[in-house]
């Protein structure tokens, strides 16, 4: 379970405070000590000073759980979810005790559908995806923080400089990785994936209900837990 007495909120607009895997530390300080990254973090300090409420508590936390070389899939989300005491830090994962939003449920009913595997009850583990962080699954968003209530109000802003140097970290590994773009927003970086390292790129809508069961690629039912699953045993992890 979370800690009841944890921060909810952003707190401060010092990576100092936002840990991270070794692995990954050379690349987020090359990127706070560049232009893109002190605007971003000059423009978080002003919104903090206004007393904006900005979530999550940890942006970095995917990269916290995920240690590079332990990265074997990439699940890629837009920003965090914008409702008091949701985010965790991890895309489409909200806080143990929270409600399952709409998106998570069809991945839950996606992954049931293609695997058996029957979604976690409500509340405990609920919709927190911990587990898959742990296990090599680097549930990135694009954008890492967020205003209360208002959805992609930090996008452009600086973090997808550093997301997208994230993915490219990823990709130009030698380990062949799964890729999972869901949405038209996710699909916009498949060109930072090289197409000669082995990498396995799986295309379809975004799995809100607005769009999990419409065309032209629907969610439900496009069997990408089971491809993933099979890839990952054909390269021996």
């Amino acid at each position: 379970m979370s800690n009841p007495h944890a921060p909810t909120q952003l707190q401060s607009a010092d990576p100092a405070d936002w840990p991270v895997a070794s692995g990954w530390q050379p690349l987020v300080e090359d990127f706070f000590a560049g232009e893109r990254g002190r605007q971003l973090l000059a423009f978080l300090r002003q919104r903090l000073q206004a007393d904006a409420v900005i979530f999550p508590p940890q942006p970095l936390r995917a990269l916290q759980l995920t240690p590079p070389e332990d990265v074997r899939v990439v699940i890629l989300g837009q920003d965090p979810y914008h409702g008091r005491g949701q985010g965790e830090g991890l895309a489409f994962s909200v806080q143990p005790g929270v409600r399952i939003p709409p998106s998570l449920r069809n991945i839950f009913k996606e992954m049931q559908r293609d695997l058996g595997v029957a979604p976690p009850p409500f509340p405990d583990p609920g919709g927190s995806l911990r587990k898959w962080a742990d296990n090599g699954v680097l549930l990135l968003n694009t954008t890492l923080t967020v205003e209360e209530g208002q959805a992609a109000s930090h996008a452009g802003k600086g973090w997808e400089v550093l997301t997208d140097a994230v993915i490219r970290h990823v990709a130009s590994g030698a380990r062949p990785v799964v890729f999972m773009l869901w949405g038209s927003h996710a699909q916009t970086k498949r060109a930072l994936i090289p197409a000669d390292r082995g990498h396995l790129v799986l295309v379809a809508n975004h799995p809100s209900p607005l769009s999990a069961e419409r065309p032209p690629l629907p969610f439900i039912g496009c069997g990408h837990f089971g491809q993933a699953r099979a890839f990952r045993q054909q390269h021996g992890y």
